[in-house]
């Protein structure tokens, strides 16, 4: 695959014991005594919390999408909308979350739709800032399909902004990546930007 700021190689994490033994310097440099019961287990645990939380360095994407494009002749939006995400801030080590809405205009190909929300998970699952997360997730659609055109808005609430510094608790950042038409053509992300702000209904 094509390298770009979408796809980008990452070397081999380190094992779990060398993080929980980082660990265990880290709350004994916090003024913790590692002898404390309920801290006997916490570097080890703390380490595999971690290696799950960025186990999206470790996916290739095209083993996540595993084939699941298909030739339709179809042209028309493609939305697949509130895919929630949890990633951490790549500043403070602290969460944000939130959800993503991801739109593409097919030329003549459509991915599984289940297929969207793994790439979001390969990309929040790494150290991340929301600006590039928005990017990359439309980049890598972009890559993959080569529709027409790629939107999507990310809105995510950061715990680096509720809990320290300004502690604001009910902020809130949107971002968007708009590629080919959905950059172009004004009516086209004006379609996007009604649809996702339709309200879910049941079915």
């Amino acid at each position: 695959m094509k390298k770009n700021n979408a796809v980008i190689d990452f070397p081999p994490k380190p094992e779990n014991g060398n993080i929980a033994e980082h660990m265990k310097f880290v709350l004994e440099a916090l003024g913790e005594n590692m002898q404390r019961e309920g801290l006997r287990d916490t570097p080890e645990r703390s380490a595999k919390a971690l290696q799950y939380l960025t186990s999206g360095y470790s996916k290739d994407v095209r083993e996540v999408v595993n084939g699941a494009l298909f030739q339709v002749k179809y042209d028309e939006m493609v939305i697949v909308k509130d895919i929630e995400f949890f990633s951490l801030c790549e500043h403070h080590l602290l969460p944000f979350f939130g959800k993503m809405h991801v739109a593409y205009l097919p030329n003549d190909r459509v991915i599984g739709l289940s297929k969207i929300p793994r790439l979001v998970d390969v990309f929040a699952r790494r150290l991340q800032i929301q600006e590039r997360l928005t990017q990359q997730v439309a980049e890598t659609i972009q890559e993959l399909v080569d529709p027409r055109g790629v939107g999507v808005i990310c809105e995510a609430r950061h715990f680096c902004m509720m809990m320290r510094g300004v502690e604001k608790q009910h902020s809130g950042a949107i971002t968007s990546a708009m590629l080919g038409a959905f950059r172009t053509n004004k009516e086209t992300r004006d379609e996007m930007l009604s649809l996702v702000q339709t309200r879910n209904r049941d079915f």
